[in-house]
């Protein structure tokens, strides 16, 4: 008679690892998508130690908006997406784009119909580089690049897209 408790209590001890694995999946899942990324990617340098201290001075609040909850390393939007802001990308090689100085940061306007009215902006000369989207709505854009800036840098500058410095 003892074989039969114990292959019960064996079904038991199972079935009770197998709720509490589901159950810490679907909190976990609930966190995921409760955060979120509005379509940005990790940058491949996210993990580096500048985007660790930039994103430790990211501001509550942006522009007016409030910074979103988003949970990913390299990450940052205000807004509900208006701003977004990736650390972590690599460096673009060449100078194609427009680019400008904010408090002695290089930024290179990054235009593409396909970004949908959006304003890519990326820093030059700087490793990692940081990437800006700005939606077409956000009008307070020199705020948002003077206090971003800020936050940048502090990243070595190695090279500059203005000639004039």
């Amino acid at each position: 008679m003892a074989v039969p408790r114990t292959r019960a209590r064996r079904r038991w001890a199972a079935a009770g690892v197998a709720a509490g694995g589901l159950a810490v999946a679907g909190v976990l899942v609930a966190q995921e998508l409760a955060s979120p990324v509005y379509g940005m990617r990790q940058g491949p340098l996210a993990k580096d130690p500048a985007c660790t201290r930039i994103a430790a001075h990211y501001p509550d609040r942006l522009a007016g908006d409030r910074r979103d909850r988003v949970s990913y390393e390299g990450l940052a939007a205000w807004g509900h997406g208006s701003v977004r802001l990736r650390c972590g990308i690599v460096p673009p090689a060449a100078r194609k784009n427009p680019c400008f100085a904010v408090n002695g940061v290089d930024w290179v306007l990054r235009e593409d119909p396909r970004h949908d009215g959006r304003r890519l902006l990326v820093t030059y000369g700087r490793r990692p580089a940081v990437e800006v989207t700005l939606a077409a709505s956000v009008r307070q854009t020199d705020t948002v690049l003077v206090r971003l800036s800020r936050l940048v840098a502090p990243v070595r500058q190695s090279v500059h897209c203005l000639e004039s410095r």
